[in-house]
């Protein structure tokens, strides 16, 4: 089967935190978005990176686009 095919992409937008009116495209409705913003790093060794990590939750009464994801500032 051709998952090109197969996937529905539906719009989205994120609420609160730092990615606060965000828009973008998901498909299969995933209860949870993951944004990250990069850091910087003093002296960074070899391929090391940090990123700072932010989760928003998918708000399950929400039916129609645009998808409706909630800042979740209690995971890490």
């Amino acid at each position: 089967m051709d998952l090109h095919i197969a996937t529905k992409w539906e719009t989205a937008v994120l609420a609160g935190g730092p990615a606060d009116g965000l828009h973008m495209q998901v498909a299969g409705r995933p209860s949870v978005l993951q944004v990250t913003y990069p850091c910087r790093v003093e002296a960074p060794e070899d391929g090391v990176r940090v990123e700072a990590v932010y989760l928003y939750r998918r708000h399950p009464g929400v039916r129609d686009e645009p998808l409706a994801y909630g800042y979740d500032c209690a995971s890490p």
